[in-house]
């Protein structure tokens, strides 16, 4: 029987795996700039698997970013991929194009015990949509859907550069900020591990300190050792992240709950748990009470995008 191979492809790390037996073998995680497209990834990752081109049933990959047609340009990174030609590079007789938090939002219907943690307590009313939603390179939004007892709907979406929402004059004067630096401020621009540094940068301005810190990793280990403007910055960027959430909350009737995911906001989980994200998520007037019972939770699972992948895969064969 050929093999079936997934794959999860974001802006800086492309991850693959088998998917045998309904389950994930041999996951490795690949450098995007070090291949100069995805079918030379894959290549290598077969290669290394012994598995020679024509040996593969079906390929399911997540990527970044709205997923029609033969063609695909990446968000986050340099490569293109047409459907035609990959499968034709790679003797593949099926290829799935699925986008990166479709997929997440699947990954999420094989959630262990002990691969997430409770942000607010509730009970998922499992007849209405949850809300799948991370920073990470960017900010990746999606939903779920459960059809029956074995089937789910991942809805696609790019809820990731909606505006970011304002709830105090603070905040009005942060996004004014980066505005006049940049332009137009979507969530993204905020919340992902680069907006890390541009809000840092804003507060810096805003409050008057002088900016030392340049990457993301640099704020967050800051904060993690008590440094106050540090503090401040992953506050308001949990702040932010809450009002983004809930309003996804609002347009889709996610009482199925909120999948925090992405790989910033476990960085600082403690800090997290303790901020200003809930009374955020629930700061929406005469709608506020909406919000109550709807259960959040922090995802901590490692690989729920390839795991994704494969939920699609094996639906649909």
């Amino acid at each position: 029987m050929k093999a079936a191979l997934v794959g999860d492809i974001g802006g800086t790390n492309a991850r693959f795996a088998l998917w045998r037996d309904n389950q994930l073998q041999a996951v490795r995680v690949l450098a995007t700039a070090d291949y100069s497209s995805p079918e030379q990834a894959i290549a290598a990752y077969l290669a290394e698997q012994g598995i020679a081109r024509g040996e593969l049933a079906a390929v399911c990959l997540a990527v970044a970013g709205p997923v029609d047609g033969d063609a695909f340009r990446f968000t986050n990174n340099h490569w293109r991929l047409s459907r035609q030609a990959f499968c034709s590079t790679l003797q593949v007789e099926q290829l799935l194009l699925i986008n990166d938090f479709s997929a997440m939002a699947l990954g999420m219907t094989r959630l262990q015990p002990g691969e997430y943690r409770v942000v607010c307590a509730g009970e998922a009313d499992w007849s209405r949509p949850a809300l799948v939603i991370g920073p990470g390179t960017g900010l990746g939004v999606g939903s779920l859907l459960q059809l029956d007892g074995q089937r789910w709907l991942a809805l696609p979406g790019e809820g990731g550069h909606v505006d970011l929402p304002v709830g105090s004059e603070r905040e009005a004067a942060l996004r004014l900020l980066i505005e006049q630096d940049i332009g137009h401020v979507s969530a993204e621009t905020v919340l992902s591990g680069g907006g890390l540094v541009r809000l840092y940068q804003a507060i810096c301005v805003l409050d008057g300190h002088a900016p030392v810190f340049k990457a993301p990793a640099e704020i967050t280990d800051a904060a993690l050792a008590g440094d106050a403007v540090a503090l401040a910055v992953i506050e308001q960027f949990c702040c932010f992240l809450g009002r983004v959430a809930g309003n996804n909350v609002l347009t889709l009737g996610g009482r199925g709950g909120v999948y925090i995911v992405g790989g910033v906001i476990p960085r600082f989980a403690e800090l997290f748990l303790r901020s200003g994200f809930a009374s955020s998520f629930a700061d929406k007037g005469c709608m506020s009470g909406y919000f109550q019972g709807i259960p959040v939770w922090l995802v901590t699972a490692e690989f729920s995008g390839l795991l994704g992948a494969g939920v699609a895969l094996q639906q649909i064969l």
